[in-house]
């Protein structure tokens, strides 16, 4: 009875995550159109429903009826692709601690676990980006994939740098470390560093390569429709969300905060680095891609490297 007990309650747990996470992503984009509208003076949605809260709504029943078109050449792939990215990403939620207690598992090995089912997301866009047998989505799939590869890379050495100051691979375990003081005051490198990353790993502005419309006409998901489009825009806006959750994990001391209750602090770091994410795009303009791979590998690459020296040096010093 026990063993099913503790069943329901992972259940639940997961039901809870998964459904929150998808109406915080529906929203998201009714929060970063109104956001570009604002900062780039000009109008997002504000017809369907007051303030245009129910475009989210709409945009998802005008995507189920639209007609979805099959490239002839597409395989069994096709179909397979858009749902990786989205499985890989819920599967994220299952080590993300949003409060002390409230998380689906503990793994010893959880920021690892992270790191491997991001990095398999990968695997969405250059599936997606092959199967049609278009010449642009294929481009597209390989720079999203080389770029992943690059900046991952970096996030991993910057990682490093966060184990050796937690003495610790499990989210939570790197949180309860930050109880006093938070990594982003002991690692302030580290954190530029991964939140640069960050953007870079979920094709975000102005890293956004992959779906560069001005020369690849949309990109990887050129040849998608209907559902099939929207599960790789629902896949990189969780990934954003949990991206940054993470990075509030690692570095923003998670759940801590006086005063309000832990998953109101989380929510709270997590939603100001969403915003950071949106402000960038409305700002920044889009890298050209060799500029994109050379920052990453003759820039951010040595700094992660010395940074992480850096740390080690500070660690053995101070004991």
């Amino acid at each position: 009875m026990e063993v099913i007990r503790q069943l329901i309650i992972i259940v639940i747990k997961e039901l809870v995550f998964i459904v929150g996470l998808l109406l915080t992503v529906a929203y998201t984009t009714w929060l970063e159109r109104r956001t570009l509208g604002f900062i780039q003076l000009r109008y997002g949605p504000n017809r369907t429903g007051p303030f245009g809260l129910l475009q989210p709504i709409a945009d998802g029943i005008k995507l189920m009826f639209k007609e979805d078109i099959t490239p002839l050449r597409a395989d069994i792939i096709y179909y397979i692709a858009p749902g990786i990215g989205l499985a890989t990403t819920l599967m994220l939620l299952a080590v993300l601690p949003v409060s002390k207690g409230f998380y689906i598992t503990d793994l010893n090995i959880g920021l690892l676990y992270f790191f491997a089912l991001s990095t398999l997301g990968s695997y969405g866009v250059i599936l997606g980006g092959w199967s049609p047998d278009n010449k642009y989505g294929l481009i597209g799939a390989l720079r999203g994939v080389a770029q992943m590869i690059s900046y991952e890379l970096v996030m991993g050495v910057t990682a490093l740098s966060v184990i050796l100051l937690s003495g610790t691979t499990s989210l939570v375990g790197i949180v309860e470390a930050q109880s006093g003081i938070w990594n982003i005051v002991k690692a302030p490198v580290a954190f530029i560093l991964f939140l640069i990353c960050g953007f870079a790993e979920i094709n975000r502005t102005p890293f956004d390569m992959p779906e560069a419309e001005s020369e690849l006409a949309c990109g990887f998901n050129i040849e998608f429709s209907s559902m099939k489009f929207a599960l790789f825009f629902l896949a990189e806006y969780a990934h954003l969300w949990l991206t940054c959750g993470l990075i509030t994990v690692l570095f923003l001391g998670g759940w801590h905060g006086p005063l309000l209750p832990g998953f109101l602090w989380f929510f709270i770091k997590t939603f100001i680095l969403v915003f950071i994410c949106i402000w960038v795009r409305a700002t920044l303009p889009r890298f050209r891609y060799d500029q994109i791979m050379k920052f990453g590998w003759k820039v951010l690459l040595p700094i992660s490297l010395a940074n992480l020296f850096v740390t080690g040096l500070l660690k053995i010093v101070g004991g």
